[in-house]
């Protein structure tokens, strides 16, 4: 899991959302960055993926045509809210691991009976912030507590003023596929443990079908998912003081039906050496690869599998007419 600032910094942004600052300070990220490119394989972490320049253009590909994931999932939620929100129960407090914009989340929150509370996460701070205090806003019987951090850590989530039932953890967007599956179970085992014997979890997962839909997918015809990709070098430009050339670097995304994942690559046009941070020197060859993001898809009795060995049990699974994606609702087992 990665480290989060020792200090915990909490620091009101408006008289109705206070921010839990746990964001990632900058030598996490050269940690990281110099550990995945000293492998044989290098590699970059795909969560840095979202600076604010990143996520208003992951925002940009989730209206692609290409891109069936969003659509999909909204069109499962939208078909199906009244039984979900009858799964999920009133008087919950909804916690959301990478909150992003929110959209599904707006729906969920209509639907749902009561809920106490909304703690949404992400590292993308000045986006998190604007979409806190507008959902706060908009909801003012809702207590918005977001928190800045890396979901994938361990750390404190804020007390909600209200007593709750129960706490649910919505997950959607397939983001769990980024993880491989050994890292899936690690992640939903922490959640597990972090909501007891009182939880539950709605999560969205995209399933396996055939190569060209996913490939299309991560090879949009606009190149938004190659600005995307190509933005992460120049986060690590302006935050680590690299120089890497984006010019010299192409993006491209291929499925593996080995390991059931796409894989996205930044891959290195010349010969080259980028300095890092005036500690560290990288050299590419010509044609050597950067691997970005693994996003692995699952079938139903796939995920099922991997679900159970976290120690969830399904409640429900709600699926599109044509099974490109699905939405699970677990709870504790």
């Amino acid at each position: 899991m990665a480290p989060t600032r020792p200090n915990t910094v909490r620091r009101f942004v408006s008289e109705d959302v206070e921010l839990l600052d746990l964001e990632p300070d900058t030598h996490t990220l050269l940690a990281d960055v110099l550990d995945g490119l000293s492998q044989q394989q290098k590699t970059l972490p795909c969560k840095y993926f979202y600076d604010e320049r990143g996520a208003k253009l992951f925002e940009m590909i989730c209206d692609l045509e290409e891109y069936y994931p969003t659509r999909t999932e909204l069109r499962i939620l939208q078909d199906n809210l009244p039984e979900i929100a009858d799964h999920i129960g009133s008087n919950c407090a909804v916690i959301e691991p990478g909150s992003g914009s929110g959209i599904k989340t707006r729906l969920l929150l209509e639907q749902l009976e009561m809920p106490s509370a909304y703690i949404p996460i992400d590292v993308a701070k000045e986006q998190l912030l604007d979409y806190a205090k507008t959902l706060s806003s908009d909801y003012p019987d809702l207590e918005v507590l977001p928190v800045c951090a890396d979901f994938t850590a361990s750390h404190p989530l804020p007390k909600p003023n209200q007593t709750t039932e129960h706490q649910l953890i919505y997950f959607p967007g397939s983001t769990i596929g980024n993880f491989s599956p050994d890292k899936a179970v690690e992640l939903l085992t922490q959640w597990r443990e972090l909501l007891g014997d009182n939880g539950s979890l709605l999560i969205g997962v995209d399933l396996k079908k055939d190569r060209s839909t996913l490939e299309s997918a991560y090879n949009d015809a606009e190149g938004i998912t190659a600005d995307f990709n190509l933005n992460l070098l120049k986060r690590l430009n302006r935050e680590l003081d690299a120089d890497f050339n984006l010019s010299n670097f192409r993006h491209h995304a291929d499925y593996d039906e080995d390991t059931g994942a796409i894989r996205m690559w930044l891959i290195s046009e010349e010969k080259q050496t980028v300095k890092i941070n005036d500690s560290a020197e990288v050299t590419f060859d010509a044609n050597e690869a950067i691997c970005t993001e693994h996003s692995h898809k699952y079938s139903i009795d796939d995920f099922s599998e991997l679900s159970k060995k976290a120690g969830w049990q399904k409640n429900e699974i709600w699926l599109d007419k044509n099974r490109l994606f699905s939405l699970w609702h677990l709870e504790t087992a």
